[in-house]
């Protein structure tokens, strides 16, 4: 049962140990993609009323918060991920709007040790809030490198002729949730229908993936042949 009153992070880091172990040994090296992405539990309702918000079973989870993607303030969740570069899900919290990404990501990873044990090197791509001397040390300890745009006033960064047709793939992964998969229009009014939604979405995706690859189709995040 999830207590509707928590603020910390739903936090799921081995959903790939259990679903589709034989695509997390063929992932490749360079791998891994981390992105947040704002939800809205409310579909349709960007910043509900204060007393609508406290009335809400989501209430204590679902925050107020900034989309910059978007540019509006919305209430609800975001969804942190890291997937592979072809889209599969490693792990994922879903968490308050005003979560701490740098706070998130960690707890993603100690999750499911496996995601960095023997990996040394591997790359981790993320947008500008993955910043900090101290989170980008806790990331090399682990043996992550981060690449991600320069802040504003911050020196250009080793890697970044590399970011733009990376993160144009992040940004794609999570198209196919949200328009191919409906993320964003779940529809869940309590904490056990907002997750039990998001982990279809997620499966849904990992399941297409598997299927792809096992029938040797080139792209393995296509869902055209499941579009209908």
């Amino acid at each position: 049962m999830i207590n509707s009153k928590r603020r910390g992070p739903v936090c799921e880091g081995n959903l790939l140990r259990r679903v589709a172990p034989d695509l997390r040994r063929k992932a490749p090296r360079i791998d891994v993609a981390t992105q947040r992405q704002a939800r809205r539990p409310h579909p349709g309702r960007v910043r509900p009323a204060r007393e609508t918000a406290h009335r809400s079973e989501l209430a204590g989870w679902a925050e107020h918060g900034y989309c910059a993607s978007h540019s509006r303030y919305f209430w609800g969740l975001r969804l942190h991920m890291v997937a592979t570069l072809h889209g599969l899900p490693a792990g994922f919290a879903l968490t308050g709007a005003k979560a701490d990404e740098r706070q998130v990501l960690p707890g993603i990873l100690d999750a499911d040790p496996e995601l960095t044990a023997g990996r040394a090197g591997q790359i981790i791509i993320g947008d500008k809030n993955y910043f900090g001397a101290g989170f980008e040390a806790g990331l090399a300890r682990a043996g992550l490198t981060l690449l991600r745009p320069a802040r504003k006033n911050e020196a250009e960064r080793a890697g970044s002729r590399f970011f733009r047709p990376l993160r144009q793939t992040v940004e794609s992964i999570f198209d196919s949730y949200k328009g191919q998969l409906d993320l964003e229009r779940h529809g869940g009014q309590t904490p056990e229908g907002v997750l039990v939604r998001v982990l279809q979405r997620i499966l849904a995706l990992t399941a297409a993936i598997w299927h792809n690859d096992h029938a040797g189709q080139p792209v393995k995040r296509s869902l055209l042949a499941y579009d209908h």
